[in-house]
């Protein structure tokens, strides 16, 4: 079944103690079998109303601008989401606008600065290992079988999710969590999660120690297929032929005309196509059958993140041919999976929203009224403003200044005594803020002292913006930030044309949509927040949580004179 329907890509149819004492877990194991106790009743019971199944669902680099640009043309999954609770400019509120510290935020109601997740990767340099570089979904202490790999690992998250919070007062309820990247499901379903895969290589993969399950050994079969064969190009909708048209990037390289063919065995490509989130979809569908997702007497969540939209946006940019067929066919595969739920007959209410936004490539920008756009100086790379940093402090360049790139998070080499660190500090910071591409440079001394984001966080200053993602245990001794319009990327190359992880809207703002059947839809255009997701389901299915475990606040979703936040507002 799955491999006739990754071939028809156009044919879619379309008790409160419990909850407080949650501690901070470690990596998850199975647990020893043994006789099951008989239930006892929950202390604390669901709403009269609550719905059987949370589907909580992120697309990766899914910008409202993008939804707004292509609201039109859906009519499937996301056309039918944009009849319930629209609230088209949901901000994550943090700088560090990336994959792992989003998808932290989705189900926690947190900022990173609470769940300790403030970039896809920093730097420790006390780890005990030759590289310091830490991934967030990485267990560091552990060493994968293959030295090119790692063991995926939740423990870098320091707060529960609401698939956690709700298996805490009710243990019968299933948290499931499915993507298309490891931090994307576990920064969303947690340290105690019952089924949890990712694509990894040719196939779903799962936490180091369990074994996968039926659901996953199918569906890895039907694309182990998939792979062997190949694929053809993905027809161009009509609506799209208008950004049809190649923007060269070198003398051999040019995007923006791509149908995402795929050639016998080729896995980069099947991952870079609308060909992921189908069969993230797919698993997703035979998790909800294998776990009996919706059929208890207390709520299941079941997250799903759809990865194929960033990697099209890194690989192409967001105004090409390619963006504009991912994201025809991502509306149809979500169309498919919603009917696949209707005909369980299970009651779900679904939210669906994005970690980040994204930014186009700037060679196509400069063509689209926005010259001022370009790539990044060179000189903000980190041998480079060692360099600099030497020069004017006599101190030794050998890797004085760290980072992942120019921009986000930078340290200083840990050895320097306090009165080295201080001038070199300076110098950085003096380094920093005369480049014409930067922004701003805040120092952590100066994001620690600095309030809180308050207000609409469109508002929010750009020092507030680092708070929420600042978080000093991990975070660098510095944070740089880009001017509006310049792209991090200083040469792109195949795979890696746009970006994402700046402070701007751009990358900020995303949709949030809240779709159960019979509600009555409505629209709400002012800024809200992706915190405030975590503490609207809690309210909606009746779970109790403790006064300050959210940053964010609940959202009504009911249109009328009805309140479904109820005391919780």
């Amino acid at each position: 079944m799955a491999l006739r329907r990754f071939r028809s890509f156009t044919l879619g149819a379309a008790a409160l103690a419990a909850v407080i004492a949650l501690p901070h877990y470690g990596l998850a194991r199975p647990a020893a079998k043994r006789a099951p106790a008989p239930a006892a009743a929950p202390a604390v019971q669901p709403a009269a109303n609550a719905p059987k199944l949370i589907v909580a669902i992120s697309i990766d680099q899914f910008s409202a601008d993008l939804f707004a640009q292509y609201r039109s043309h859906f009519t499937g999954g996301l056309a039918r989401l944009a009849t319930g609770a629209v609230f088209p400019a949901g901000y994550q509120s943090h700088a560090a606008t990336e994959t792992c510290p989003g998808h932290s935020t989705i189900l926690t109601g947190v900022h990173p600065a609470r769940t300790g997740i403030i970039a896809n990767t920093w730097i420790d340099q006390s780890a005990l290992r030759s590289k310091k570089q830490v991934y967030c979904a990485e267990d560091e202490n552990q060493t994968a079988a293959d030295p090119k790999d790692y063991v995926a690992s939740v423990s870098h998250l320091l707060v529960p999710t609401l698939g956690e919070r709700i298996k805490a007062l009710w243990p019968a309820s299933r948290n499931v969590a499915v993507s298309g990247k490891d931090r994307g499901a576990l920064m969303m379903g947690g340290h105690v999660i019952d089924s949890v895969y990712w694509w990894k290589g040719a196939g779903f993969a799962t936490l180091d120690g369990r074994a996968l399950t039926p659901a996953a050994v199918n569906e890895n079969k039907a694309l182990g297929e998939v792979l062997a064969q190949g694929a053809p190009e993905l027809p161009l909708p009509e609506w799209c032929k208008g950004k049809d048209r190649a923007v060269p990037l070198s003398a051999t390289f040019a995007v923006g005309t791509g149908r995402f063919a795929m050639a016998a065995g080729d896995r980069n490509a099947f991952r870079a196509s609308p060909r992921l989130d189908r069969a993230t979809l797919d698993l997703a569908t035979e998790l909800v059958d294998e776990n009996k997702l919706g059929k208890g007497a207390t709520p299941d969540v079941l997250s799903v993140s759809l990865s194929a939209t960033d990697y099209v946006g890194h690989g192409y940019g967001t105004e090409g041919a390619e963006m504009c067929i991912q994201l025809q066919q991502l509306d149809l595969a979500l169309g498919d999976f919603f009917i696949a739920l209707d005909s369980r007959g299970i009651d779900y209410a679904v939210v669906l929203t994005a970690d980040h936004g994204g930014f186009d490539m700037p060679e196509r920008l400069g063509e689209q009224a926005l010259p001022a756009s370009h790539r990044v100086s060179k000189a903000l790379l980190p041998e480079a403003l060692s360099a600099a940093v030497a020069a004017k402090t006599g101190l030794d360049a050998k890797g004085l200044v760290l980072s992942d790139g120019p921009s986000g998070d930078i340290w200083l080499r840990r050895d320097l005594a306090p009165a080295d660190k201080a001038r070199a500090l300076e110098a950085l910071k003096a380094e920093l803020v005369a480049n014409p591409d930067v922004a701003a440079a805040f120092t952590a001394d100066e994001i620690a002292a600095a309030p809180v984001g308050t207000g609409s966080p469109e508002t929010w200053p750009l020092i507030a913006r680092a708070k929420a993602s600042f978080y000093p245990p991990r975070s660098g001794d510095l944070v740089l930030m880009l001017k509006r319009g310049v792209v991090p990327i200083p040469v792109p190359g195949p795979g890696y044309v746009a970006t994402h992880g700046s402070p701007w809207d751009y990358d900020r703002r995303v949709p949030m949509l809240f779709w159960r059947k019979g509600m009555t839809g409505f629209e709400q255009p002012s800024p809200v927040e992706t915190v405030d997701i975590a503490p609207t389901l809690a309210a909606l299915i009746g779970l109790p949580v403790p006064a300050g475990a959210f940053d964010g606040r609940c959202l009504d979703l009911d249109a009328g004179s009805g309140d479904t936040c109820g005391a919780t507002k």
